[in-house]
Parts: C-alpha cells; sequence; structure tokens
C-alpha cells in the first residue's frame, strides 16, 4: 500500500511517498480502508516535534511512529473474530490517537478506539471535518467549561478547524458567542452562527470593556495574562496550546475561587459517544463541515506547508 512516511523531525518535505506493506488485523481489530483524513497546526507539531514535550512523549531523535495522521474516515475492509460492532463495508469515522498512522491507505485499528457510523448522506470528507475540530471544540466547551445557556463565549481563531466548530457547538448550547477573526473571514463566522465578530487585525479583544463567562483560545495566540482582563469574576481561559506558563497557571487558578486557566489533552479524552454525538448533530444539519483545501495524499508536505500559512479557514482535508 501507499504511505506518507516520515523518519525524522523536521520541515514538511521530511514526509515521503513509499510502498509498504498492508497490515492485517489480529483479532480484536478492524482493517480500514481509508479515504479521506486531515492536517492541522497539531499534525505540523508533531512533524516538528516542537513543543519539546512531544519529543518526550513520542520520540526524542525521531518519531516513535513514521506515519502520521490521526482522524480518519472510510470503509471497514475485514474484522478481527472478536470484532461485535462493526463489519466488513461499514462507513467508519474515527481517531487513532495513540500510535497514528491515518496517512496511508490501509490502517488496523481496535474496535475500542473512538470510532463512529457515518450516517447516509454524509461524505467521508465531511465526516472526517467535523471529527478534526467538533472534537476538540466540543471537549473544551461542554466538558470541560461546562458551558450553559446565555453565556458569553469569546472565541479567538473563530475560523480555524476547531474555532468554526466552536462557533457552532456553542450556540447549539444556548450561549452568545463572539469570533475573532480576520475581516476576509467575518462572514464566514457569522454564518457559522456568531453573534458578534471581532477583526483582530483592527480591535484587541483583550482591551474590550465587554466581559466574558469563557474566553476560548482555539489558535493559542493570546495567554491567560492577557485575556484575563476580559474574564467575569469566575471566567474561565481555555487553550489548545499546552505551554509550560499556561500549565502552571492552570494548576494555580484551581487552588482558588476567580478566574481560571483551562488546557487539556483532548484528543487522548475522545470516546465513541463523542464521535457519535456530533455525527447526530450533523446528520440533523445543526453542525456543518467547513472544508477550505484538498489535496491528495501524495502531496501531504504542501498540505503541512499550507496549514503553515496559518490562513487555512476549517479543515484541510487529504483526500486517498
Amino acid at each position: 500500500m501507499r504511505a506518507m512516511v516520515q523518519i525524522s523531525y523536521g520541515p514538511p518535505d521530511v514526509i515521503v511517498l513509499q510502498e509498504i506493506a498492508k497490515p492485517s488485523p489480529n483479532s480484536k481489530e478492524l482493517l480500514i480502508r481509508i479515504q479521506a483524513t486531515t492536517v492541522g497546526p497539531s499534525n505540523c507539531a508533531f512533524r516538528k516535534g516542537d513543543p519539546f514535550m512531544i519529543k518526550l512523549l513520542y520520540g526524542l531523535s525521531k518519531p516513535k511512529f513514521e506515519i502520521g495522521g490521526t482522524e480518519f474516515a472510510g470503509v471497514v475492509e475485514a474484522v478481527g473474530k472478536e470484532v461485535q460492532h462493526f463489519k466488513p463495508g461499514d462507513r467508519i469515522l474515527g481517531m487513532s490517537v495513540k500510535n497514528f498512522g491515518t496517512y496511508a491507505e490501509y490502517m488496523c485499528i481496535s474496535e475500542d478506539s473512538p470510532l463512529a457510523l457515518i450516517p447516509d448522506g454524509l461524505t467521508f470528507e465531511e465526516a472526517v471535518g467535523i471529527c478534526d475540530g467538533g472534537t476538540t471544540a466540543l471537549t473544551f466547551l461542554r466538558d470541560q467549561a461546562k458551558l450553559r445557556k446565555r453565556q458569553k463565549v469569546l472565541i479567538n481563531g473563530a475560523s480555524g478547524a476547531v474555532g468554526i466548530y466552536a462557533v457552532q457547538l456553542a450556540k447549539f448550547f444556548g450561549a452568545e458567542v463572539t469570533g475573532v477573526c480576520s475581516r476576509l473571514n467575518e462572514s464566514l463566522v457569522r454564518n457559522a452562527g456568531a453573534d458578534f465578530v471581532i477583526d483582530y487585525t483592527r480591535e484587541d479583544f483583550t482591551k474590550s470593556d465587554k466581559a466574558y463567562d469563557i474566553v476560548f483560545d482555539a489558535v493559542g495566540k493570546r495567554s491567560f495574562m492577557e485575556c484575563k482582563r476580559v474574564l467575569k469574576s469566575a471566567g474561565m481561559y481555555l487553550t489548545t496550546e499546552p505551554r509550560l506558563s499556561t500549565l502552571i497557571q492552570m494548576m494555580w487558578t484551581s487552588l482558588f475561587k476567580g478566574k481560571r486557566a483551562i488546557f487539556a489533552t483532548a484528543g487522548l479524552m475522545q470516546n465513541k459517544a463523542n464521535l457519535k454525538f456530533l455525527m447526530e448533530l450533523t446528520n440533523n444539519g445543526t453542525l456543518k463541515a467547513v472544508i477550505d483545501r484538498r489535496f491528495p495524499l501524495e502531496c501531504l508536505p504542501d498540505a503541512h506547508k499550507y496549514v503553515e500559512t496559518e490562513r487555512k479557514k476549517g479543515n484541510v482535508i487529504i483526500q486517498i
């Protein structure tokens, strides 16, 4: 099978196309013929090994897993003899958060992994796009912040893969939503449900007179200390960026009442129920996939380069 392989940390061109052996499932695994996967900032971070925490967890001198990629959508081609809930031919999406491996034509994954059936009428690309940003947004807003009706939420990076689904989910949960993005993406963010939009090139939201229950920095660009002044007295600052300073602030603010900083390893917190919930919201029209660009598998390095321009809107999809 074809796979994009990375044997060292570095720029996008360290990922190269190779022919490798097609895997076979063990008794509790599914063999997936992958149709679509995604590229986002986290994939670029793992490729570079930056921040250094990545190398501590996934290999100091070279990547522990040579085939990257986390989210996927595809078709079950074969199942192990002990698999109970899926069968060949099922259209499926999922996340391989422990071993990666989605940048290939086939992969094997345990039935116990975060997996869900794709509803009829939803494309592989739409499903994997929702899976990419939607799972992170859901974990932060519903599970970490306990978002409630009529709360005021500001989402920094509202046009990105996490931010655009955070806007949609926050509206679903009944919040008042302010999105921060460039002027070029204002209509996209408004169409996703934002009540207010701030153009970050013209206005610094951290200097606003408005206070929010939640500030969700979906792109990891603003610190807790910068956002603290626009948080209500018991407000929460959420970030997708695992800075050491944020982790220290998270531990410190958890000891007292008042404003809090929160970071979560959202990928490791996913499960079947989350994916099923997101697919139900997509099937009934509450969530809509936002896809910016598509690249074939062999152009994965080009997809990484595009993501690193920080100009993408919603998802970047790899077609396989």
